[in-house]
Protein backbone atom coordinates (compact mmCIF):
# COMPACT_ATOMS: atom_id res chain seq x y z
CA UNK A 1 0.00 0.00 0.00
CA UNK A 2 1.22 3.23 -1.00
CA UNK A 3 2.42 5.50 1.95
CA UNK A 4 -0.38 8.18 2.24
CA UNK A 5 2.50 10.63 4.63
CA UNK A 6 5.05 10.62 2.44
CA UNK A 7 4.06 14.29 0.91
CA UNK A 8 4.71 15.82 4.42
CA UNK A 9 0.94 16.18 5.05
CA UNK A 10 -0.96 14.93 7.29
CA UNK A 11 -4.13 14.92 9.51
CA UNK A 12 -4.42 18.43 8.36
CA UNK A 13 -0.97 19.49 9.30
CA UNK A 14 2.69 20.13 7.34
CA UNK A 15 5.20 18.04 8.85
CA UNK A 16 8.92 18.95 8.73
CA UNK A 17 11.29 16.11 8.38
CA UNK A 18 14.30 15.41 10.29
CA UNK A 19 17.36 15.34 8.12
CA UNK A 20 20.36 13.25 8.58
CA UNK A 21 22.09 16.49 10.36
CA UNK A 22 19.75 17.22 12.02
CA UNK A 23 18.93 13.62 13.57
CA UNK A 24 23.01 12.76 14.15
CA UNK A 25 23.16 16.70 16.19
CA UNK A 26 19.91 14.86 18.16
CA UNK A 27 21.56 11.55 19.24
CA UNK A 28 24.85 13.59 20.04
CA UNK A 29 22.85 15.61 22.29
CA UNK A 30 21.67 13.04 23.94
CA UNK A 31 24.29 10.97 24.08
CA UNK A 32 25.96 13.68 25.75
CA UNK A 33 23.16 13.60 28.75
CA UNK A 34 21.43 17.03 27.19
CA UNK A 35 18.34 17.62 25.18
CA UNK A 36 17.47 19.77 21.95
CA UNK A 37 15.79 23.07 22.44
CA UNK A 38 12.00 22.55 23.31
CA UNK A 39 9.41 23.72 20.50
CA UNK A 40 8.60 27.58 20.34
CA UNK A 41 5.37 28.47 19.18
CA UNK A 42 6.43 32.31 19.51
CA UNK A 43 9.40 31.54 17.00
CA UNK A 44 7.12 30.59 13.92
CA UNK A 45 6.42 33.82 11.32
CA UNK A 46 3.22 34.16 9.91
CA UNK A 47 -0.21 33.92 11.25
CA UNK A 48 -1.15 30.58 12.62
CA UNK A 49 -4.98 29.53 11.60
CA UNK A 50 -6.65 26.82 13.27
CA UNK A 51 -7.92 24.04 10.40
CA UNK A 52 -11.69 22.97 10.81
CA UNK A 53 -13.01 20.69 8.79
CA UNK A 54 -16.73 20.30 7.94
CA UNK A 55 -18.08 16.51 9.04
CA UNK A 56 -20.55 16.75 5.88
CA UNK A 57 -17.34 16.64 3.60
CA UNK A 58 -15.86 13.34 5.43
CA UNK A 59 -16.66 10.37 3.56
CA UNK A 60 -17.50 7.60 6.15
CA UNK A 61 -15.00 4.45 5.90
CA UNK A 62 -15.81 1.00 7.54
CA UNK A 63 -13.10 -0.40 9.76
CA UNK A 64 -10.84 -3.32 7.89
CA UNK A 65 -10.14 -5.88 9.59
CA UNK A 66 -6.78 -8.90 9.37
CA UNK A 67 -9.15 -11.22 11.37
CA UNK A 68 -12.49 -10.13 11.57
CA UNK A 69 -13.55 -8.97 15.26
CA UNK A 70 -10.33 -9.53 16.55
CA UNK A 71 -7.21 -7.95 15.02
CA UNK A 72 -7.82 -4.73 13.18
CA UNK A 73 -5.99 -4.19 10.20
CA UNK A 74 -4.31 -0.41 10.19
CA UNK A 75 -4.54 0.08 13.77
CA UNK A 76 -2.80 -1.38 17.41
CA UNK A 77 -3.34 -4.49 18.95
CA UNK A 78 -2.19 -5.07 22.15
CA UNK A 79 -1.38 -8.61 23.37
CA UNK A 80 -1.09 -9.50 26.81
CA UNK A 81 -0.49 -11.79 29.89
CA UNK A 82 1.28 -13.73 32.39
CA UNK A 83 4.51 -15.24 31.99
CA UNK A 84 3.53 -19.26 30.45
CA UNK A 85 0.66 -18.20 28.46
CA UNK A 86 2.46 -18.56 25.04
CA UNK A 87 2.38 -15.12 23.73
CA UNK A 88 4.77 -15.27 21.56
CA UNK A 89 3.36 -18.81 19.98
CA UNK A 90 0.46 -17.45 19.71
CA UNK A 91 1.17 -14.69 17.64
CA UNK A 92 3.49 -16.90 15.22
CA UNK A 93 0.18 -19.41 14.78
CA UNK A 94 -1.68 -16.16 13.73
CA UNK A 95 1.34 -15.29 11.25
CA UNK A 96 1.05 -18.75 10.07
CA UNK A 97 -2.76 -18.53 9.19
CA UNK A 98 -1.99 -14.81 7.39
CA UNK A 99 0.67 -16.37 5.54
CA UNK A 100 -0.78 -19.82 4.04
CA UNK A 101 -4.32 -19.39 4.91
CA UNK A 102 -6.92 -21.56 6.77
CA UNK A 103 -9.04 -20.81 9.68
CA UNK A 104 -8.66 -17.93 12.21
CA UNK A 105 -8.88 -19.62 15.71
CA UNK A 106 -12.54 -19.12 16.00
CA UNK A 107 -13.28 -20.77 12.75
CA UNK A 108 -13.78 -18.23 10.66
CA UNK A 109 -11.80 -18.42 6.44
CA UNK A 110 -8.59 -16.50 5.66
CA UNK A 111 -7.51 -16.57 2.24
CA UNK A 112 -3.43 -15.97 3.60
CA UNK A 113 -1.02 -14.41 1.07
CA UNK A 114 0.08 -11.59 3.57
CA UNK A 115 3.41 -10.53 4.78
CA UNK A 116 4.36 -10.72 8.01
CA UNK A 117 7.19 -8.69 9.65
CA UNK A 118 8.59 -9.28 12.66
CA UNK A 119 11.05 -7.73 15.30
CA UNK A 120 11.96 -9.67 18.65
CA UNK A 121 14.50 -8.74 21.00
CA UNK A 122 13.27 -11.88 23.54
CA UNK A 123 13.58 -14.61 20.86
CA UNK A 124 16.10 -15.16 18.05
CA UNK A 125 14.62 -16.08 14.94
CA UNK A 126 16.92 -19.23 14.08
CA UNK A 127 16.71 -21.39 16.71
CA UNK A 128 12.96 -20.22 17.87
CA UNK A 129 10.79 -18.45 15.86
CA UNK A 130 11.79 -19.94 12.14
CA UNK A 131 11.02 -23.32 13.85
CA UNK A 132 7.45 -22.28 15.63
CA UNK A 133 6.33 -20.72 12.25
CA UNK A 134 7.18 -24.00 10.58
CA UNK A 135 5.00 -25.54 13.13
CA UNK A 136 2.33 -23.42 12.86
CA UNK A 137 2.48 -24.16 9.02
CA UNK A 138 3.60 -20.84 7.97
CA UNK A 139 4.98 -19.61 4.36
CA UNK A 140 8.39 -18.68 5.26
CA UNK A 141 8.46 -16.78 1.96
CA UNK A 142 5.98 -14.56 3.50
CA UNK A 143 7.83 -14.38 7.03
CA UNK A 144 10.37 -11.54 7.21
CA UNK A 145 12.69 -10.07 10.31
CA UNK A 146 13.99 -7.15 11.32
CA UNK A 147 17.86 -7.53 11.97
CA UNK A 148 19.27 -3.72 11.93
CA UNK A 149 20.06 -1.05 10.35
CA UNK A 150 22.76 -0.03 7.67
CA UNK A 151 24.03 2.81 8.27
CA UNK A 152 27.69 4.40 7.26
CA UNK A 153 28.71 0.57 6.08
CA UNK A 154 27.87 -0.42 9.73
CA UNK A 155 25.12 -2.68 11.06
CA UNK A 156 23.38 -1.05 14.29
CA UNK A 157 20.70 -2.37 16.54
CA UNK A 158 17.00 -1.65 15.39
CA UNK A 159 15.34 1.23 17.90
CA UNK A 160 11.52 0.37 17.79
CA UNK A 161 11.21 3.63 19.89
CA UNK A 162 13.48 5.67 17.41
CA UNK A 163 13.24 3.36 14.07
CA UNK A 164 10.13 2.86 13.32
CA UNK A 165 9.50 5.77 10.44
CA UNK A 166 12.68 4.48 8.50
CA UNK A 167 10.95 1.47 8.34
CA UNK A 168 8.70 2.56 5.61
CA UNK A 169 11.10 2.15 2.76
CA UNK A 170 11.87 -1.19 4.06
CA UNK A 171 8.03 -2.66 4.06
CA UNK A 172 7.37 -1.02 0.27
CA UNK A 173 10.38 -2.98 -0.87
CA UNK A 174 9.23 -6.06 0.29
CA UNK A 175 5.64 -5.50 -1.63
CA UNK A 176 3.99 -4.21 2.19
CA UNK A 177 2.82 -6.11 4.94
CA UNK A 178 -0.29 -7.43 6.53
CA UNK A 179 0.87 -7.77 10.10
CA UNK A 180 3.90 -6.14 12.23
CA UNK A 181 4.54 -8.00 15.43
CA UNK A 182 6.64 -6.34 18.23
CA UNK A 183 7.68 -8.23 21.37
CA UNK A 184 8.04 -6.65 23.30
CA UNK A 185 5.84 -3.38 22.80
CA UNK A 186 7.65 -1.53 26.06
CA UNK A 187 10.78 -1.39 23.37
CA UNK A 188 8.89 1.20 21.28
CA UNK A 189 8.72 3.74 24.30
CA UNK A 190 11.17 6.27 24.54
CA UNK A 191 11.13 6.94 28.38
CA UNK A 192 9.28 5.76 30.94
CA UNK A 193 6.86 3.07 30.40
CA UNK A 194 4.63 4.30 33.32
CA UNK A 195 4.13 7.20 32.02
CA UNK A 196 1.54 8.45 29.85
CA UNK A 197 3.11 10.95 28.32
CA UNK A 198 6.13 9.19 26.95
CA UNK A 199 4.13 5.89 26.49
CA UNK A 200 1.47 8.19 23.79
CA UNK A 201 4.61 10.21 22.32
CA UNK A 202 6.63 6.78 21.33
CA UNK A 203 3.50 4.52 20.39
CA UNK A 204 2.29 7.41 17.80
CA UNK A 205 4.70 6.77 15.31
CA UNK A 206 3.64 2.87 15.51
CA UNK A 207 0.22 3.77 15.08
CA UNK A 208 0.93 5.96 12.20
CA UNK A 209 2.99 3.24 10.54
CA UNK A 210 -0.42 1.25 11.10
CA UNK A 211 -1.99 3.68 9.81
CA UNK A 212 -0.09 4.51 6.10
CA UNK A 213 0.76 0.89 5.27
CA UNK A 214 -2.81 -0.23 6.23
CA UNK A 215 -1.39 -3.34 8.41
CA UNK A 216 -2.46 -4.61 11.65
CA UNK A 217 0.47 -4.05 14.88
CA UNK A 218 0.43 -6.89 17.35
CA UNK A 219 2.61 -5.27 20.40
CA UNK A 220 3.31 -7.93 23.36
CA UNK A 221 3.91 -7.36 26.66
CA UNK A 222 3.33 -8.72 30.06
CA UNK A 223 0.43 -8.42 33.20
CA UNK A 224 1.76 -6.30 36.11
CA UNK A 225 2.46 -8.70 38.96
CA UNK A 226 -0.15 -9.14 41.85
CA UNK A 227 -2.84 -8.16 39.31
CA UNK A 228 -5.00 -10.81 39.60
CA UNK A 229 -9.20 -10.23 39.93
CA UNK A 230 -8.83 -6.49 38.33
CA UNK A 231 -9.88 -5.91 34.88
CA UNK A 232 -7.91 -7.29 32.28
CA UNK A 233 -7.03 -4.37 30.41
CA UNK A 234 -5.68 -2.74 33.76
CA UNK A 235 -3.35 -5.85 34.35
CA UNK A 236 -1.51 -4.83 30.99
CA UNK A 237 2.23 -3.66 32.76
CA UNK A 238 3.09 -0.54 32.24
CA UNK A 239 0.84 2.75 31.98
CA UNK A 240 -3.18 2.89 30.92
CA UNK A 241 -2.09 4.44 27.82
CA UNK A 242 -0.57 1.30 26.35
CA UNK A 243 -4.21 -0.15 26.68
CA UNK A 244 -5.79 3.11 25.48
CA UNK A 245 -3.98 4.09 22.46
CA UNK A 246 -4.32 0.17 21.23
CA UNK A 247 -8.49 -0.40 19.06
CA UNK A 248 -8.02 -3.70 20.49
CA UNK A 249 -6.61 -5.72 23.71
CA UNK A 250 -6.56 -9.15 23.71
CA UNK A 251 -5.58 -11.07 27.05
CA UNK A 252 -4.34 -14.81 27.55
CA UNK A 253 -4.01 -16.95 30.37
CA UNK A 254 -3.21 -20.66 31.82
CA UNK A 255 -5.19 -22.73 33.48
CA UNK A 256 -3.33 -24.04 36.30
CA UNK A 257 -2.05 -27.56 35.99
CA UNK A 258 -3.13 -27.96 32.46
CA UNK A 259 -2.26 -26.93 29.12
CA UNK A 260 -5.17 -25.21 28.41
CA UNK A 261 -5.04 -21.83 28.18
CA UNK A 262 -7.55 -19.22 26.66
CA UNK A 263 -7.14 -15.73 25.06
CA UNK A 264 -9.95 -12.84 25.55
CA UNK A 265 -10.81 -10.02 24.31
CA UNK A 266 -10.25 -7.40 26.96
CA UNK A 267 -11.17 -3.90 25.74
CA UNK A 268 -12.47 -3.03 21.45
CA UNK A 269 -14.17 0.12 20.97
CA UNK A 270 -14.55 -1.21 17.49
CA UNK A 271 -16.19 -5.06 17.43
CA UNK A 272 -17.62 -7.07 20.88
CA UNK A 273 -15.61 -6.62 24.23
CA UNK A 274 -16.43 -10.58 24.48
CA UNK A 275 -15.86 -13.90 24.04
CA UNK A 276 -12.58 -15.59 23.67
CA UNK A 277 -11.24 -18.39 22.29
CA UNK A 278 -9.32 -21.77 24.49
CA UNK A 279 -6.09 -23.19 22.75
CA UNK A 280 -3.23 -25.10 23.29
CA UNK A 281 0.64 -25.29 23.23
CA UNK A 282 1.73 -28.50 21.04
CA UNK A 283 5.61 -29.72 20.67
CA UNK A 284 6.11 -31.28 17.30
CA UNK A 285 9.54 -32.16 15.46
CA UNK A 286 10.14 -30.96 12.48
CA UNK A 287 12.65 -31.43 9.74
CA UNK A 288 16.41 -31.95 10.93
CA UNK A 289 14.91 -33.58 14.53
CA UNK A 290 14.05 -29.48 15.43
CA UNK A 291 11.33 -29.49 18.44
CA UNK A 292 8.94 -26.69 18.14
CA UNK A 293 6.16 -25.52 19.77
CA UNK A 294 2.93 -24.37 18.09
CA UNK A 295 -0.96 -23.23 19.24
CA UNK A 296 -3.42 -26.07 18.68
CA UNK A 297 -6.90 -24.09 18.51
CA UNK A 298 -9.74 -25.64 20.55
CA UNK A 299 -12.70 -23.91 20.18
CA UNK A 300 -14.67 -20.60 20.87
CA UNK A 301 -15.62 -19.42 24.66
CA UNK A 302 -18.76 -17.10 25.77
CA UNK A 303 -18.15 -14.55 28.61
CA UNK A 304 -16.31 -11.67 29.38
CA UNK A 305 -12.53 -11.82 30.33
CA UNK A 306 -12.43 -11.60 33.69
CA UNK A 307 -15.18 -14.20 33.88
CA UNK A 308 -12.58 -16.43 30.90
CA UNK A 309 -9.41 -15.63 32.77
CA UNK A 310 -11.43 -16.48 36.25
CA UNK A 311 -12.45 -19.32 35.05
CA UNK A 312 -8.80 -20.97 33.92
CA UNK A 313 -7.78 -19.42 37.11
CA UNK A 314 -10.00 -20.94 39.06
CA UNK A 315 -9.06 -24.20 41.46
CA UNK A 316 -10.82 -27.04 40.44
CA UNK A 317 -9.56 -28.94 43.51
CA UNK A 318 -11.65 -30.75 46.42
CA UNK A 319 -15.36 -29.76 46.30
CA UNK A 320 -15.11 -26.94 43.56
CA UNK A 321 -13.83 -29.85 41.01
CA UNK A 322 -17.07 -32.33 42.24
CA UNK A 323 -19.54 -29.64 41.96
CA UNK A 324 -17.81 -28.58 38.41
CA UNK A 325 -18.36 -32.77 37.38
CA UNK A 326 -21.81 -32.35 38.96
CA UNK A 327 -22.61 -29.28 36.71
CA UNK A 328 -21.25 -31.16 33.39
CA UNK A 329 -24.17 -33.96 34.02
CA UNK A 330 -26.67 -30.98 33.97
CA UNK A 331 -25.55 -29.64 31.15
CA UNK A 332 -25.49 -33.03 29.25
CA UNK A 333 -28.87 -33.77 30.52
CA UNK A 334 -30.14 -30.61 29.66
CA UNK A 335 -29.55 -30.52 26.41
CA UNK A 336 -30.13 -33.81 25.70
CA UNK A 337 -34.14 -33.21 27.17
CA UNK A 338 -33.95 -30.32 24.57
CA UNK A 339 -32.72 -32.37 21.11
CA UNK A 340 -29.12 -31.90 21.44
CA UNK A 341 -29.47 -27.90 21.09
CA UNK A 342 -30.58 -24.78 23.34
CA UNK A 343 -29.92 -21.44 23.17
CA UNK A 344 -27.28 -20.05 25.20
CA UNK A 345 -29.40 -17.62 27.33
CA UNK A 346 -32.07 -20.61 28.24
CA UNK A 347 -28.86 -22.60 29.21
CA UNK A 348 -27.93 -19.68 31.69
CA UNK A 349 -31.12 -19.12 33.07
CA UNK A 350 -31.44 -22.76 33.80
CA UNK A 351 -27.32 -22.71 35.79
CA UNK A 352 -28.78 -19.51 37.50
CA UNK A 353 -31.57 -21.41 38.65
CA UNK A 354 -29.55 -24.04 40.15
CA UNK A 355 -27.18 -21.91 41.75
CA UNK A 356 -24.21 -21.68 39.39
CA UNK A 357 -22.09 -19.04 38.20
CA UNK A 358 -22.17 -18.45 34.37
CA UNK A 359 -18.19 -18.58 34.33
CA UNK A 360 -18.66 -22.44 35.96
CA UNK A 361 -20.77 -23.10 33.59
CA UNK A 362 -18.11 -22.25 30.80
CA UNK A 363 -15.72 -23.91 32.10
CA UNK A 364 -18.07 -27.25 32.92
CA UNK A 365 -19.18 -26.79 28.83
CA UNK A 366 -15.22 -27.21 28.16
CA UNK A 367 -14.69 -30.02 29.55
CA UNK A 368 -18.04 -31.72 28.76
CA UNK A 369 -17.17 -31.34 25.08
CA UNK A 370 -20.29 -29.37 24.53
CA UNK A 371 -19.87 -26.97 21.12
CA UNK A 372 -21.33 -23.32 20.48
CA UNK A 373 -21.91 -21.25 17.21
CA UNK A 374 -23.48 -18.24 16.89
CA UNK A 375 -26.96 -18.46 14.88
CA UNK A 376 -26.59 -19.43 11.14
CA UNK A 377 -26.59 -16.36 8.96
CA UNK A 378 -25.51 -13.97 11.12
CA UNK A 379 -22.57 -12.60 13.33
CA UNK A 380 -24.54 -10.67 15.73
CA UNK A 381 -27.43 -13.29 16.65
CA UNK A 382 -27.21 -15.28 19.84
CA UNK A 383 -25.26 -18.47 20.41
CA UNK A 384 -26.60 -21.78 20.80
CA UNK A 385 -25.04 -24.60 22.51
CA UNK A 386 -24.77 -28.13 20.81
CA UNK A 387 -24.07 -32.09 21.92
CA UNK A 388 -21.08 -33.14 20.22
CA UNK A 389 -22.22 -34.48 16.79
CA UNK A 390 -25.22 -32.62 16.67
CA UNK A 391 -26.49 -31.27 13.50
CA UNK A 392 -26.11 -27.78 13.61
Amino acid sequence: MADKHTDGQMAGFTLGREGDAARAARIELDRQGETSRPFDRSMQRGERVVKIRCGADIKPLPITWLWPGWVPAGKLTILAGAAGTGKTTLALALAGVITSGGRWPDGSECKGGGNVLIWSSEDVADDTLVPRLIASGADLARCHFIEGIAQDGESVPFDPSQDIPDLRRAVDAIGGVSLLLIDPIVSAVAGDMHRANDVRRSLQAVVDFADAHGCAVIGITHFAKGGAGKAPQDRVIGSQAFGALARMVLVTAKEEGSNRRVMARAKSNIAPDDGGVAYSLDLVTIAGGIEATHAVWEGVIEGTAREILGDVEHDDSGKDGEACRDLERMLVDLLTENGGKMPSKLVKAEVSDAGYSWTAANRAKEKAGIESAKEKGTTKGGWTWFLPGVVR
